[in-house]
């Protein structure tokens, strides 16, 4: 090389492991193959060279090796872009051919360590000096501090001794570009958009030659509706839209929502559900903007700001210098200079970085506790959430999340102040539990000492050792102006030592609680072990509020009386920065106002709002009545049979009331659109009503339109549905013999979902080996060391591979083709019976509730199996008590058949068999 680089591969073994056992590929180039158990010993004396380290471990048994990970390397040399965390993975994102077994795939990593030192040692040869130095810099850092990879690293950059060394070169944020402020935007016109030029838009998006879906420009006329103007305040153009899979509904609302955008100077929001789904849209837009740079201007992904890394958490990583720390911050480092916009949890942060360097060195680097401090941070100019924020302003479509539109609304806006005028709402069915959660309270153990946490800042031995700052750090150079902001900022603080402080879980269980929140929390903890059967069980423990036992409502009262002490003193305190906004508006920058709103904001929603509810419940508790509107009850959540939290909580009966009121009343226009709107009862107007209900189009003054497009997809022919009669559900050994039969006959590329946890374990336990024996590998969300966004993309990929989760991946999996060909759903579904579905049940209709939901469930499973028009699969229900009432929950055509298993695996293998 021309800069003086060489390749040096590491003088290791190569390690893989499998189900049953490993291969080991020696420095002398010799396989040998060993039991698991070899290999554990094998991997903690040698330090191998292996794919994902923590699975591997996970595999071996192990809870940790010294190893040379292949993966650190890859994001390293290629930072901000994707693959696969697997042996076959990576080979394939260097241009290598797919391994077929265990000693390929060994072979398969030196190949791929040599491929991608070389590339370093290319791109370090033709790139700029100034870059070439940021990169050798960071490489001898890395090494300095025990970096397996850092000498095969600084050889291939061409780095001698000493020569590398860059002592800035950590420090990135220096060489990020700056966020431009503009003018206020304009607000949003009235301009409307019909369904003629909807239908031209949509038909430009899609191309020449593009195959004609009428169903799809339907669709796209259809939600036009929402895009037109209003005509009463409080009475929005909402439009309830199903649209069944393969409609292409997600390009027939990108085509009146960007005209929309054009036309009126103002960004189109679309909400989603899942990250799965945001990322699909990031690629679809991508043919309304072909070109990256008018991309990059329209299009921007909003998420809260706990999902971006926060550059003055990286900045104090950096600043400790600790060795152990090198290899993180070397690898962030080179991930902060490439990343499009800094999100680190669904953008193009590899999920598995966070396996391999532990989420206190990555996602602990985000602002996941509220405690930004706006303009007073240095890089407050090159922040990515504010970067985020102020594109979103100038966009055409914003693309965000349920969660995010809500809490926004519920706080009277976004960012600087504005709810956007049209939302579009994609996995719609969500809507209902998205509202649950977002307009939930929660006092609990774990809320309030968080919430004492962001008040104080870390105490005790964690003072000295976190990065948290207080309220007091945050706002002290902003309330020196008032004696009334300053007495108010002391007063919260003292008051916030009412809340539970660290070693309150121990102190509880001990029955030596401090202050009035610990002491209302024992009492609680004591009516629930008092008032429930499973005090021995490993899972969480719920009761009602009444009666209380003796001591809670007087405890309760205290309780009520400090959180009022608390919330006073915010509020002169809140009060008091907003005055600074009014008083100084002629002198304020506008970063100083920008922080100011930020912080009135935080307090609102990480302290008042929370407050606010706490008090409403505390106050029901004391009067020994039952809210009306509202569900309150008593808990300990519990994991593996351990107290890990406790408290009392409050939804609402229907969550579509907060929702309707802060989200679509004030809106002008709003779509919600899902493939599984609607029941599957058999009554058309029922089902409607079902969809009105759950979006909360029922609370509005004018009802909603309806629109229905049916799915393009033949199902009768592509699908068929079997019910296994003679499988008992409750024994796991049954249960795990029909999972395995049943993906041997398919071949692979089978789904198994789980409604609970345990029977998911049980199960892979069973089959693992079984299915490994004939070539399947078989991913496991729940016990495989990866996150399941990784674990379904790994499914994705492997034709062979079989998956086995739980709703999370019911919900949130999109695999077209033969990756998914067999779904195995173990029981029916039916609701979880607890005090809040109890009392929705009450609300909601009874049993025709349970049935509503469970056909819903049902509907979202079905759905994942046929994604293009010419997959095909099988859909098996391992429960003999599945009613025929719920057999709507499955398209028109498709008539549930109850078999016994051994006819279930014959009619699985024939009729995938011939496909």
């Amino acid at each position: 090389m021309s800069n003086g680089s060489h390749i040096v591969l590491p003088h290791a073994p190569v390690l893989v492991t499998g189900v049953r056992g490993a291969v080991v590929l020696g420095t002398d180039g010799e396989f040998k193959r060993l039991s698991l158990a070899q290999a554990a010993r094998f991997a903690r004396n040698e330090s191998p060279l292996v794919c994902h380290g923590p699975a591997v471990a996970t595999k071996l048994g192990l809870e940790d090796f010294l190893r040379l990970d292949v993966l650190e390397l890859f994001a390293f040399v290629r930072p901000a872009r994707f693959c696969l965390p697997t042996p076959r993975g990576v080979a394939e994102a260097v241009g290598l051919p797919r391994p077929v077994d265990l000693e390929d795939e060994a072979e398969a990593l030196l190949t791929v360590v040599r491929r991608l030192l070389e590339e370093l040692a290319a791109t370090a040869a033709a790139d700029k000096a100034a870059r070439v130095v940021d990169t050798r810099g960071l490489a001898w850092m890395m090494a300095r501090g025990g970096w397996g990879w850092g000498n095969a690293v600084l050889a291939a950059l061409g780095v001698e001794g000493d020569s590398g060394r860059g002592g800035g070169a950590a420090r990135v944020w220096e060489r990020l570009p700056e966020w431009s402020e503009f003018a206020p935007e304009p607000p949003a016109g009235s301009i409307p958009v019909d369904p003629a030029e909807t239908r031209t838009r949509l038909a430009a998006i899609l191309g020449e030659g593009a195959e004609q879906r009428p169903s799809q420009a339907d669709y796209a006329s259809a939600v036009t509706q929402a895009f037109l103007p209003r005509d009463k305040e409080g009475e929005p153009r909402m439009v309830l839209a199903e649209a069944g899979t393969g409609t292409g509904k997600t390009l027939g609302y990108i085509a009146p929502a960007s005209l929309w955008a054009e036309k009126n100077l103002a960004p189109v929001w679309i909400s989603t559900h899942t990250r799965n789904l945001q990322r699909q849209l990031d690629t679809e837009l991508e043919r309304l903007f072909p070109l990256p740079q008018d991309k990059a201007r329209k299009v921007v992904i909003r998420k809260g700001r706990e999902n971006y890394v926060c550059l003055l958490n990286f900045e104090e990583l950096v600043s400790r210098g600790r060795n152990h720390d090198a290899a993180a911050t070397g690898l962030l480092a080179r991930w902060v200079l490439a990343t499009r916009d800094g999100d680190m949890v669904g953008g193009d942060f590899p999920a598995w970085l966070v396996e391999l360097l532990g989420r206190t060195r990555t996602m602990g680097l985000a602002d996941r506790r509220g405690e930004c401090i706006f303009s007073a941070c240095f890089h407050y100019r090159k922040c990515f959430i504010e970067r985020s924020i102020r594109r979103a302003r100038r966009a055409d479509i914003v693309v965000a999340n349920h969660a995010l539109v809500m809490i926004q609304a519920a706080l009277g806006g976004l960012d600087d102040g504005a709810m956007p005028t049209r939302t579009v709402f994609d996995e719609g069915h969500h809507v209902f539990d998205a509202a649950d959660s977002a307009f939930s309270a929660h006092l609990t153990g774990m809320e309030a000492a968080e919430l004492r946490r962001w008040l104080l800042g870390p105490e005790g031995d964690m003072a000295a050792r976190s990065r948290a700052r207080g309220l007091h750090r945050r706002t002290e150079d902003l309330v020196g102006h008032s004696e009334d902001a300053v007495l108010a900022l002391e007063q919260a603080l003292t008051a916030a030592r009412a809340l539970p402080g660290p070693g309150w879980l121990t102190r509880l269980t001990e029955g030596e609680p401090q202050g009035p929140a610990e002491t209302f929390l024992a009492l609680v903890r004591q009516q629930v072990y008092a008032r429930t059967n499973g005090s021995d069980s490993p899972f969480s423990l719920e009761t009602e509020t009444q009666p209380p036992v003796d001591g809670l409502v007087e405890a309760a009262a205290e309780l009520a009386n400090a959180v009022g002490r608390l919330g006073v003193p915010l509020q002169v305190l809140q009060k008091s920065l907003a005055g600074i906004l009014d008083d100084e508006a002629a002198e304020l920058e506008s970063a100083t106002r920008s922080r100011i709103e930020g912080i009135c904001r935080s307090i609102e929603r990480r302290a008042l709002l929370p407050l606010a509810g706490w008090k409403a419940m505390l106050s029901t508790l004391c009067e020994g009545g039952i809210a009306r509107q509202f569900v309150d009850w008593l808990s300990v959540d519990r994991i593996l049979g351990r107290d890990v939290d406790v408290g009392m909580h409050r939804h609402w009966v229907d969550p579509t009331i907060p929702f309707a009121k802060a989200v679509v009343g004030p809106s002008h226009g709003v779509v919600v659109t899902s493939a599984t709107l609607r029941d599957g009862s058999g009554d058309t107007e029922a089902d409607w009503r079902v969809a009105e209900r759950r979006t909360g189009a029922v609370h509005l003054p004018q009802p909603a339109l309806r629109a229905v497009v049916a799915s393009p997809f033949d199902y009768p022919t592509q699908t068929k549905v079997l019910i296994v009669t003679d499988v008992r559900k409750d024994d796991m050994d049954q249960v795990a013999s029909a999972y395995r039969e049943l993906f041997l006959a398919a071949g692979g590329g089978g789904l198994g979902l789980f409604t609970a946890i345990s029977r998911l374990k049980a199960v892979h336990k069973r089959i693992s080996c079984p299915l490994e024996d004939a070539g399947i590998p078989l991913l496991a969300q729940h016990v495989d060391n990866m996150d399941t966004a990784t674990l379904v993309d790994i499914f994705r990929a492997e034709e062979e591979a079989c998956l086995l989760g739980t709703d999370a991946v019911r919900d949130g999996v999109d695999v077209p083709g033969r990756s998914l060909r067999l779904i195995v759903f173990d029981r029916v579904p039916w609701p979880r019976p607890d005090i809040l579905h109890k009392a929705r049940r009450a609300e909601f209709g009874g049993r025709s509730y349970d049935d509503m939901i469970t056909r819903l469930r049902l509907k979202q499973a079905f759905g994942r199996l046929i994604r293009r028009a010419g997959d095909h699969g099988v859909f098996v229900l391992l429960d003999p008590m599945m009613p025929s009432r719920l057999f709507g929950a499955f398209p028109g055509g498709v008539e549930p058949v109850k078999v016994g298993l051994a006819e279930a695996v014959r009619q699985t293998s024939a009729f995938l068999g011939d496909r």
